[in-house]
Formats: structure tokens, C-alpha cells, sequence
């Protein structure tokens, strides 16, 4: 915001009229395309592209994605209803939202780093106690992997909101813990005061989160980016979760004989209690 400010004096008169709009309303430029951009302002979408060039950016989905990064920590449930408005309504809802969550998966690929995902799975092995905390609406994230690494390892404890504090149940942490921390915007202050808390304690912590700069990561010592942009106020967890199932994926390839006796037993007791729906013919398959 404050480069537009500063380039203000020196844009042509539809310029001026595209940085007056995106000052006055960038939460919902940011969403915005370029053609969609100039005809809110009244110009062409060349000038519109113009403008992000003049600004210093290679072109506009540059200067969107900058807006959009500006915005996503702040925006209130209620923007976000308003800006999808925009853009969504009952007609195209399905299609907009997987397309949404297809690009942020797309995105989830390029950004996410290899060796860093290696290196959590290693420290996940090498840990004396691992913790899952994820709050709010990344609460389901972390449900679902301490739920799976559970069945894979036995030293994983999920925190969660309840009848004791997240601290008292983090009060033990200490050096050979590893701590996974999930939050995305808007970032749970809780989830924050807690890695904070942890990494005092000289455990190991490892967030997944959307981007570098995310205050997760900056007490992480491992950090697994997965994209979870939406204009909406339901936050996407599509890509994070298809990371944590890549996560849950390579911790159990690792224990190969372990889980194959671990659902045998598991199958024997499901079967033997009715937990799912049985067909008998099932048996005459074996």
C-alpha cells in the first residue's frame, strides 16, 4: 500500500483511478482479475496491467497475489463473505470451489520442499514424544493425523482444547519432543503462544502452515507449506490435508510390518464388535 502511495504522483490519470480504487477497497481488488479490475474502475485491462508493471511487479497476478498476501491475516469472516460474493453464488459454487482448491494443491506441489517434508518424517521416527496442536478449524487437521499416527506409533498425544489448558498438557515438552503445530490464517494466537512455549522448552517443532512468513514458522525448526487461499469464509484445507496424508503415508511406509499387525488385530476387533458395516460374503473372498 505504501508503494502505491509513494508512485502515486507519477501514474497516468487512469492509473490514478485503478491505486484509488485498490487503496479504498484491497481486500476486494485482491480477488479480483484484471479485466474484472478495470471495468469496476471505468479502464482497460491493459492499463490495469500497465499499473502493476509501473508498480514494479512482472504483471498482475503478481500484484494480486501480493494484495492477497497482504490481506488473508486480516480479513473477517464477514469480508470474506462479502468479497465471495462476488465471485461465487449458488449457481457456480461447486465449480468455484474445487477449482479453488485444485489450485491451491497445484500451488502446494511447487512450494512445498522435499527435503524439509524427508526431514520432518525422520525427526517424527527419531522423537521420544510427539505433540499435535492445531486449533480452531485446523483443530480437524490435527485430529486426523494424530488419529493415524496413533495407529502407527505409540508415543503421539493430541492438544486440544477441553478441561485442561493447552499448556498443562504441554507442561512436560522438552528436548527429544518433537511438536507439530498446524495453523493457517486466520492463525490461532493460542497455537502461536504455544510453539513459542515449546521451543523454550528445547523441543523440536515442525509447522505446517501456508508460507515462510507465517508465525508458526518462525518458531519452527521444520516447515512444510501447504497453499489454503480461499475468498470464502470457510478456510480451505484441501491442500493441507493432503499433505498430512502424504505425511501419515511415509511414516507408514517406513513400518510396513508393524501396521500390516497392527489392522489385522484392528480388523479382527471391528469385525468382532460391529464397529463397520460387515458383508459376510467378504469371508468366502479370502
Amino acid at each position: 500500500m505504501r508503494l502505491i502511495q509513494m508512485k502515486f504522483p507519477r501514474l497516468s490519470k487512469g492509473q490514478k483511478l485503478i491505486a484509488e480504487y485498490i487503496l479504498k477497497h484491497y481486500d476486494k481488488a485482491a480477488f479480483m482479475t484484471a479485466a474484472k479490475l478495470g471495468v469496476t474502475v471505468g479502464v482497460s485491462e491493459s492499463t490495469v496491467v500497465r499499473f502493476a508493471n509501473e508498480l514494479g511487479f512482472s504483471g498482475y497476478p503478481t500484484l494480486q497475489k501480493a494484495l492477497q498476501e497482504l490481506i488473508k491475516t486480516k480479513l473477517t469472516s464477514v469480508q470474506r463473505i462479502e468479497i465471495s460474493s462476488d465471485y461465487i453464488s449458488e449457481d457456480n459454487a461447486l465449480k468455484s470451489v474445487l477449482k479453488a482448491d485444485m489450485e491451491n494443491i497445484r500451488a502446494t506441489l511447487e512450494k512445498i520442499n522435499n527435503n524439509a517434508f524427508d526431514d520432518v518424517v525422520k525427526a517424527i521416527f527419531n522423537a521420544k514424544r510427539i505433540y499435535i496442536i492445531g486449533l480452531r478449524s485446523s483443530q480437524t487437521l490435527a485430529e486426523f493425523l494424530g488419529f493415524y499416527l496413533n495407529l502407527i506409533l505409540d508415543n503421539v498425544r493430541v492438544v486440544s482444547t477441553g478441561v485442561s489448558d493447552i499448556f498443562e498438557q504441554l507442561l512436560r515438552v522438552g528436548e527429544g519432543d518433537v511438536v507439530i503445530g498446524i495453523g493457517f490464517p486466520r492463525y490461532s494466537i493460542r497455537t502461536i503462544e504455544a510453539l513459542k512455549f515449546v521451543k523454550s522448552k528445547n523441543a523440536e517443532v515442525v509447522a505446517i502452515t501456508d508460507s515462510l512468513l507465517s508465525p508458526l514458522a518462525s518458531y519452527a525448526d521444520h516447515t512444510l507449506i501447504a497453499q489454503s487461499n480461499m475468498a470464502s469464509f470457510v478456510d480451505s484445507l484441501v491442500a493441507p490435508l493432503s499433505v498430512i496424508n502424504a505425511l501419515i503415508v511415509a511414516v507408514g511406509m517406513r513400518e510396513k510390518e508393524k501396521i500390516y499387525e497392527t489392522f489385522k488385530a484392528l480388523e479382527g476387533i471391528w469385525e468382532e464388535y460391529h464397529v463397520y458395516t460387515y458383508n459376510p460374503k467378504d469371508k468366502n473372498m479370502e
